[in-house]
């Protein structure tokens, strides 16, 4: 393929490098010349291990020019890649370019940049700039980078994932023949998903060192080695280091995660000392609680149907439960509110259970109903727990009942899914 890539900083310039030794005729496009003049002459405008051998090699083959003229750039080329600090100005430029050209071309946004800044800034931009509407022969793809500067080489050809934000899938298929030779996953999604993803991920990795450093400060203030605390932590593939707590939905509860986390809050206030990320948690979870409440209060529904009560499916444990918080607060405020959950029952129930079900919600007996009763009750249905009872529940629920999905349900049909609200999609 003929590809232009706007921008010779750490991601264009690999990006290009990468992308002629895989065989396509790339032109670099850089408003400074001195990074146009190296990449001529076979020279890295960046530091980075493996680059420079690889700007000789594909400049040498011709494989990879470079030019601060994107007019020249974008004519010659089937697709246009974004990799600028501010692809605003970058695509007002590339607009105009492609203003007088009719052959079809694809326009990939590489940069960094918040969801929504496709379709609300970017493409606005470009149409406008460019005199055309985005159709099968021009449209905008978004294709974020996971390279690690000082091995940003490395992690073009073995990257996790390469993922395609696309609305056309003709255009997404462009994108996709430029990775071709990357041995990678390869995902196509919408535009705005791939652009929160780059977010999500950096995110992450944040909380990651992060964690890692509290939990080490905690350890070596018990003179214990953290290092490997989390050496043996990461050997956990079911649970830490797996999909496993990370989906989107309602807020945690149970006997553990709560208790433990208050313990080593309060060991670590004895200590003096402070661990500010694990000391937000409980007050994010119970920010999540709060959302979930208020999606009940905007309804403007007071016949509640709850499915759902322990704190995850396959348990009769009601302990901090955050559905247990969600009925009593509910209940408090006037709501009729039944509830319908296989796994509780009050003749079943013993010890600390027992205990806590009886001092939050002391008439749990007069609110636990079949779920036919808890169906017909409710204007306004919340699903707790993710069961195949209650996916199979909510398909035959009423055309006037609303759905406040906090659990994950599977898409329904869409005379069903239409009325479905989720707590974060």
């Amino acid at each position: 393929m003929n590809l232009s890539i706007c921008g010779l900083g750490y991601v264009g310039s690999v990006t290009a490098g990468c992308m002629a030794k895989a065989g396509h005729t790339v032109i670099g496009v850089d408003t400074n010349e001195d990074k146009v003049r190296m990449i001529r002459e076979g020279a890295a405008p960046v530091i980075e291990e493996g680059l420079t051998a690889l700007m000789q090699e594909v400049t040498r083959e011709g494989q990879l020019t470079a030019t601060t003229d994107i007019n020249m750039a974008v004519a010659q080329s089937n697709a246009t890649m974004v990799a600028v600090g501010t692809p605003s100005r970058a695509n007002g430029s590339l607009g105009r370019a492609l203003r007088n050209s009719t052959r079809p071309h694809t326009v990939i946004i590489r940069s960094t940049v918040l969801p929504g800044t496709c379709r609300n800034t970017l493409i606005p931009i470009l149409q406008e700039s460019a005199g055309r509407k985005l159709d099968d022969s021009f449209g905008v793809c978004y294709n974020p980078e996971f390279m690690r500067e000082g091995s940003s080489v490395s992690d073009f050809y073995t990257p996790p994932f390469t993922i395609i934000g696309r609305d056309d899938e003709h255009h997404g298929s462009v994108v996709a023949a430029l990775y071709s030779s990357v041995n990678a996953p390869l995902e196509r999604t919408s535009v705005e998903v791939s652009e929160m993803l780059k977010y999500a991920c950096n995110a992450f990795h944040a909380v990651k060192v992060t964690f890692a450093n509290e939990i080490g400060d905690f350890a070596a203030e018990h003179k214990v080695d953290g290092r490997e605390v989390m050496r043996l932590l990461c050997l956990d593939r079911k649970l830490n280091i797996s999909p496993s707590y990370l989906r989107p939905g309602f807020a945690f509860g149970g006997s553990c995660l709560p208790k433990d986390l208050r313990a080593i809050l309060h060991r670590a206030k004895q200590a003096d000392l402070e661990l500010p990320l694990l000391g937000s948690i409980l007050q994010s979870n119970e920010e999540q609680l709060q959302r979930g409440l208020e999606m009940v209060y905007s309804s403007g529904k007071n016949r509640v149907g709850m499915l759902g009560l322990t704190f995850k499916s396959g348990t009769d444990d009601l302990r901090e439960s955050p559905y247990v918080t969600l009925a009593e607060t509910l209940v408090g405020k006037g709501y009729k509110v039944r509830i319908h959950d296989d796994n509780v029952s009050m003749a079943r129930l013993v010890g600390a259970n027992a205990a806590y079900i009886n001092s939050h919600l002391p008439h749990i007996t007069r609110l636990l109903a079949p779920v036919e009763e808890v169906m017909n009750h409710a204007d306004l249905l919340v699903v707790c727990n993710n069961t195949p009872q209650y996916q199979q529940a909510v398909k035959y629920c009423r055309p006037d009942q609303q759905i406040i999905d906090l659990a994950g349900l599977p898409a329904m049909e869409p005379v069903v899914q239409n009325r479905v609200r989720g707590i974060a999609w």
